[in-house]
């Protein structure tokens, strides 16, 4: 009963939240960008809740539960990509525009956005699609008598209804109050649950030994299988420009990082750490569900159900974001692009609103694909960081790169990858392939064609003194 009461606590905190920012939305900038209001505290927790989802609550579990603490190899590829994002966050938000095409086309060409796009579209749906699926597996460890597809269509319903109805505005504040939930939820949970297991020496003992060295059962080739995706994901991710995009001012931008930083540091350790001690405790049928189950079933009921109630959030929370960004992409990038130029406010907020529906759709029945997560995030996140990635980086840190450097980079990353998926060994990450035939295109195209004009390289390599000194 308590597990339903929590739950219950959590879908009328998160409506009322949806209900309030949905009536103060006015324009396509209210939708899109929240404005452009917000300020760093909120900033960093809708980065930490967009990063911190279905990839780290079930894919990081169920890599945890397979591998130890060798499954910190996939988280460490975001803190490695937090290094060069807190280069640029203030130069991205100096650029204040919607999305991360806006930047391919200002930097390249119209081609590289929608090329851009396109990625885009299918690297967030399969992420939207495995929040999805985490989500009805948390509603059927609550309610044992809902199986878990039927769980699913209804997060998604739950999911694509909030996002469809404030955009970014109910996206971020969502994120307030999920991300600093469920930050103390954690801290507070893992010294209740290594005494419920008997002390670390008894961890120790009912686990390989391996579990707990570097590498664990991974050679070093697996290893940076998981690093990589995860770090080219979060260094070109879409949905941290747009809230880059959002802020207040450059400063909120950096601040923000900083915040981001500590916090993906502390959470992703503390979950890692959490699904290591509860598959010493509990075997389950789906390695996936290693963190809902031990919040079941490892802790005293209340913190349990206020854990659960948590991922449940967090689930909801990056399904909101994946979901929002790709239609953010199509609904500027392409309808207001090149479809209708003359769109009126009401106009992008309906067709908006219906992307919205449409992609939620897609990413639904793009769920039955993959049954592990683990694999699911690794593709989606190899999609977006081998296609678009590439590209990205060069706009702030190369002044040499070309448009036909830029396109070809982003054909050959999506066509390797999506290739390697379904053709290619198993044995061998798609990332390697996908990541050396789009940086190599990058780089070879660029040099062998003209250099781009300064007026298109320019506004990404001026001096922050300026707007610094002004805020």
């Amino acid at each position: 009963m308590v597990y339903v009461a929590v739950l219950a606590l959590v879908v009328l905190l998160l409506t009322g939240v949806t209900v309030y920012k949905t009536l103060a939305i006015r324009g396509r900038a209210d939708f899109l960008v929240a404005g452009r209001k917000l300020p760093w505290p909120v900033l960093v927790f809708t980065l930490l809740s967009s990063w911190i989802g279905a990839g780290s609550l079930f894919a990081g579990g169920e890599n945890a539960y397979r591998n130890g603490f060798a499954a910190l190899w996939q988280p460490a590829g975001g803190w490695l990509g937090l290094v060069v994002i807190a280069a640029i966050a203030g130069r991205a938000r100096r650029f204040a525009q919607f999305t991360v095409p806006d930047l391919l086309e200002s930097r390249y060409n119209a081609v590289a956005r929608v090329l851009g796009t396109i990625a885009i579209v299918i690297s967030y749906t399969v992420i939207t699609s495995y929040q999805f699926k985490g989500g009805g597996d948390i509603l059927h460890l609550i309610f044992p008598d809902l199986d878990r597809t039927a769980g699913m269509y209804i997060i998604a319903a739950f999911v694509i209804s909030f996002t469809a109805a404030a955009g970014m505005a109910s996206v971020a504040y969502l994120d307030l109050v999920i991300g600093s939930m469920v930050t103390v939820i954690v801290i507070v949970s893992v010294p209740l649950l290594l005494d419920r297991a008997g002390g670390w020496a008894t961890v120790q003992a009912n686990l390989p030994a391996n579990h707990f060295t570097l590498l664990g059962p991974l050679t070093l080739d697996q290893a940076l299988g998981f690093t990589l995706p995860t770090m080219l994901l979060l260094i070109g991710n879409q949905g941290m420009y747009q809230k880059f995009f959002s802020a207040r001012s450059e400063r909120d931008a950096k601040w923000a990082v900083g915040g981001w930083i500590v916090g993906t540091l502390l959470l992703e350790t503390l979950l890692v750490t959490t699904s290591v001690i509860g598959s010493s405790l509990f075997k389950v049928e789906n390695p996936r569900e290693i963190l809902p189950s031990t919040a079941r079933l490892g802790l005293p009921t209340l913190v349990g159900a206020l854990f659960l109630g948590g991922i449940f959030a967090k689930v909801i929370s990056t399904a909101n974001n994946y979901l929002f960004s790709p239609a953010t992409n199509i609904i500027h990038d392409v309808y207001e692009r090149f479809i209708n130029r003359q769109a009126t406010e009401r106009q992008s907020l309906i067709w908006s609103r219906i992307i919205v529906v449409l992609l939620g759709l897609f990413a639904l029945l793009q769920a039955s694909h993959f049954e592990s997560i683990l694999k699911a995030a690794l593709y989606a996140y190899t999609v977006y960081g081998a296609a678009v990635t590439p590209s990205v980086m060069a706009v702030f840190f190369w002044r040499r790169a070309t448009t036909a450097g830029a396109i070809a980079s982003i054909i050959l990353g999506t066509v390797v990858t999506v290739s390697w998926q379904l053709l290619g060994p198993t044995n061998i990450d798609a990332v390697y392939p996908a990541l050396g035939a789009s940086v190599a295109s990058l780089v070879l195209v660029s040099l062998l064609t003209p250099a781009p004009n300064a007026d298109k390289v320019d506004p990404f390599f001026a001096t922050t003194e300026a707007t610094d000194a002004a805020h």
